[in-house]
């Protein structure tokens, strides 16, 4: 039954994806908008500010709307914390931030607070069943995983791993969430029947840093420390297949995460990877339907990228590195760049896209670049 339903919901998250691309008033009536948590590199508020700055994808990024957290996401003091993951479920109407001690919940409808939880070992980079009922919250680099009730923000359960909680990331089908803590070289599979450890992928070179899996949950492409590169993990034997490293660069010191790459991205339909380059302030393009993956490109940017993610739809793909660009996959050319208000530009590793039909929250990317090709 569990796996039954889980099959429906994943069927449903398909269709609502695609809803634009089959059917034209659906997409005459569709507003794209890039949601961008700030401050979304450690607590540089001069990068955005304070609050979720909201873009138009389809006019330029032009900005429309700042989303206060004025009273939220603060400490004791008033001092505004550290942006430290965003996920969103649109059919729910809901927009979540977590910082480094909280996770909020806010209205997509009326732009305004619905709640905010403190949680004992802090928070860190969550993400969302693809049904919208619960939340993976890892601690802030501390021994547990939160599952929490997506509605209330109560805590459900802990799954404790000692592992350094840090990154998370929600399977397409919704039946399993991938685990990794800057302390490990092993990578965790939790399964949502239940909320339990299944099993562990690797150990992969060194502790997992960002990483992303692709659509059918059968490959997972992992930064780890010191490697100016990414490695590879298949799910369905749980091993390390491939170590692929930059070529043509220097690995060098990045300025922050002490990791030569933290972030990596698949685009939807999966035919390439991206990969965030701190030192030398790159993203490096792969083409992934070579395996292992070939570097192809490499695109300059205003600062030191410490992220990368892409809009949601398979055609006509933007990426996102966290320095504020706005890159066209096809061409690879920068199209844009995010400012404010007040003309700042935007840094920000914590963004995504919500999509709008006849003004209601519809669909939704990730934070991850996940990928969206399904077998």
């Amino acid at each position: 039954m569990h796996r039954h339903v889980k099959l429906v919901q994943l069927l449903l998250f398909v269709l609502a994806a695609s809803a634009a691309h089959a059917d034209p008033a659906a997409a005459q009536n569709r507003q794209r908008f890039l949601y961008v948590a700030s401050p979304g590199v450690r607590d540089y508020v001069e990068w955005g500010g304070h609050g979720v700055l909201v873009f138009d994808i389809d006019h330029g990024h032009k900005f429309v709307k700042r989303i206060s957290l004025a009273g939220y996401g603060v400490d004791d003091r008033g001092k505004v914390l550290n942006v430290k993951g965003i996920c969103a479920h649109a059919r729910s109407g809901r927009l979540y931030v977590s910082t480094l001690k909280q996770l909020i919940a806010i209205d997509l409808n009326a732009d305004r607070v619905l709640w905010q939880k403190t949680f004992d070992k802090g928070c860190d980079r969550m993400s969302i069943a693809p049904d919208g009922s619960v939340i993976y919250l890892p601690s802030l680099e501390n021994d547990v995983w939160y599952v929490v009730d997506a509605a209330t923000g109560d805590e459900i359960k802990r799954l404790e791993l000692k592992s350094k909680a840090h990154n998370t990331v929600f399977g397409t089908s919704g039946m399993r969430v991938y685990l990794a803590g800057l302390g490990s070289p092993l990578l965790s599979v939790a399964t949502t029947d239940g909320h339990k450890i299944e099993r562990t992928v690797g150990p992969f070179s060194a502790p997992v840093r960002p990483f992303t899996v692709n659509a059918n949950e059968t490959l997972l492409f992992a930064n780890v420390n010191d490697l100016l590169g990414f490695e590879i993990a298949d799910l369905r034997t749980n091993k390390v297949i491939h170590r692929v490293e930059v070529t043509g660069f220097a690995k060098g010191q990045p300025k922050r995460h002490g990791c030569p790459s933290h972030g990596i991205g698949l685009t939807p339909d999966e035919r390439e990877i991206w990969l965030s380059d701190g030192y030398n302030s790159r993203v490096h393009v792969f083409d992934a339907t070579a395996m292992p993956p070939k570097q192809v490109a490499s695109i300059a940017l205003r600062e030191q990228p410490g992220w990368v993610t892409f809009t949601a739809a398979i055609d006509n793909v933007l990426a996102y590195p966290s320095t504020g660009e706005v890159i066209d996959v096809r061409t690879r050319k920068i199209v844009a760049a995010l400012a404010d208000e007040k003309g700042r530009p935007v840094h920000s590793e914590k963004l995504l896209e919500i999509d709008f039909v006849d003004g209601k929250p519809a669909t939704n990317g990730d934070q991850f670049g996940v990928g969206r090709i399904l077998p």
